[in-house]
This record gives C-alpha cells, sequence and structure tokens, in this order.
C-alpha cells in the first residue's frame, strides 16, 4: 500500500503536470465502489474547465486545488497511482483521466479499486482530512508536544504509529523501519516506553520521512542499512545488513518485521 512518501511523490508527479493548466475534458466513469459520497457527474463537473492551482496532501490524502469550490480528492488505497502522458489510449484500469489544452493527461489509475475520489469544499477542515493526526513530513509537532500525544494513547507502540489520527500517512514499513531504528520492541505497551525512546521514536520518524521523500520513493536509494531492504516475504532467513535475525510475526493485526536482537 503506498505510504507517505510514496503518496507524495504522487502530489509532487500530479502538481508538475497539472498546476497553472485548464481541465478540457474529464473521464470519471461512474463506480459504486470509488466514488466517495459524491457522483462521477460531480465530479466531472467540478474539474471540466476549473484551473489547478496546486496539488494539495495530507497523510494519503491528496486533493486538485482548483480555482473554484468543489475540490476533488484522491485517496490511492493500495495500487493506485498517478500516471502522466502526452495524449494516446488511457492507461488500463483508468478511473480519473483530466485531458489539457497542450495534449498532456493525468490519470488516476487503481487495478484493485480500493481507491477513492472524493469533493470537499475545505479538504483539511472537512473529513477524512479533518480526522486525521500530523503529518511527518508536513508539521511534525515539537518534542514536546509529541511526547504528550504519546501519552495520551494505550496499547503497542506499533498499532500507535498505524493509527492515522495519531501520524497520517504512517504505514506498515515506516512503523517498522521507525521501531528497528528506534530499538523498541513493536509489541511494547506505549506507557512503558521512557522519554529518551519517545524522542528517538519522534526523531527517526522524521528522518525516515524525509529520507524516503528525498529519494522520490525509490526504494534502491534508500539507506542500504535500513530494514526496508531485508524485510519483505516472510523471510525465515532474512537477516539485517550486519547479520542479525529478522522475525516475522503479527503486531496489531499486521505483518511486522522486527530484530529482536536490537529491539527491546
Amino acid at each position: 500500500m503506498p505510504e507517505l512518501p510514496e503518496v507524495e511523490r504522487g502530489r509532487e508527479i500530479a502538481e508538475r503536470l497539472c498546476r497553472g493548466r485548464r481541465v478540457e475534458r474529464v473521464h470519471c466513469p461512474p463506480d459504486e465502489i470509488g466514488l466517495a459520497g459524491c457522483s462521477a457527474a460531480a465530479v466531472r463537473r467540478a474539474l471540466r474547465g476549473a484551473t489547478v492551482t496546486g496539488v494539495g496532501r495530507h497523510g494519503k490524502q491528496l486533493w486538485f486545488e482548483l480555482d473554484r469550490r468543489p475540490w476533488v480528492l484522491v485517496h490511492f488505497g493500495m495500487t493506485g497511482a498517478f500516471h502522466g502522458r502526452d495524449g494516446g489510449p488511457r492507461p488500463k484500469w483508468c478511473r480519473l483521466d483530466l485531458a489539457f489544452a497542450d495534449g498532456r493527461h493525468l490519470a488516476f489509475c487503481d487495478p484493485r479499486r480500493f481507491g477513492r475520489i472524493g469533493l470537499a469544499d475545505e479538504p483539511r477542515a472537512e473529513p477524512p482530512v479533518s480526522r486525521l493526526g500530523f503529518d511527518p513530513l508536513l508539521e511534525m509537532p515539537s518534542p514536546a508536544a509529541f511526547a504528550r500525544l504519546v501519552e495520551r494513547r494505550r496499547g503497542n507502540v506499533k498499532r500507535l504509529l498505524l493509527d492515522q489520527t495519531f501520524a497520517a500517512g504512517v504505514g506498515n514499513w515506516i512503523a517498522d523501519e521507525v521501531l528497528y531504528q528506534s530499538k523498541i520492541d513493536p509489541r511494547r505497551d506505549v506507557e512503558d516506553l521512557d522519554d529518551a525512546e519517545v524522542r528517538a521514536m519522534r526523531r527517526t520518524l522524521g528522518t525516515i520521512v524525509r529520507t524516503a521523500v528525498a529519494a522520490k520513493s525509490v526504494s534502491s536509494r534508500f539507506p542500504r542499512t535500513w530494514l526496508f531492504h531485508r524485510r519483505w516475504g516472510k523471510d525465515a532467513e532474512a537477516r539485517t545488513h550486519d547479520g542479525r535475525p529478522l522475525v516475522h510475526e503479527t503486531v496489531a493485526g499486521r505483518t511486522t518485521a522486527w530484530v529482536p536482537d536490537v529491539q527491546r
């Protein structure tokens, strides 16, 4: 599933292609599953003839900022992505296609149809965005504010990091990477963390997100010491870069990769 860095990369692609351009034509077929509380006709009306002034993001939620209201929201779901092209046929699994006067197109494709398209006048002030927690790239809380947010929570620390009302955009691989680099067992109760561990968790969360975004979410550019490169596939023989064994188990309802030799 796309996490914050992948969605930020999608936002950058969309903004580079769309910003300052007028939408000439819109393809948005009816979809009882993928349209969130609106009709395909309403999405087409919102976009056709509008000029895109920017593309916003909070966590995994994206929206097209237009020169009129409402604005159009997109959530990638598990397999969604933006694809730019200069004319030609629509790509497969296309659920939204914007055509501009210069012949360029931006398509939203979603093979598994878990993504969503919606409308909002003020995305940040309305659900689903208004229900989200802080965005680790855009608005990381101060150490004191982060600690206060943690203090209000209960349950294990893996569940905390996956909770979108705590940190928007953090998914399974980021949560595992944060806990590995912070040396925290994912099964630990939040209330058992000491001040140094909370500070480490905040610091590593910010560093991981910024590093992945700077790499344009190209995983081959991630540091070779990251757990990311070795966490996939539930490989019983998987080892860290320095030879320590990985364990795969279900924590907070998600397959979790962690390193008992390192994480306490």
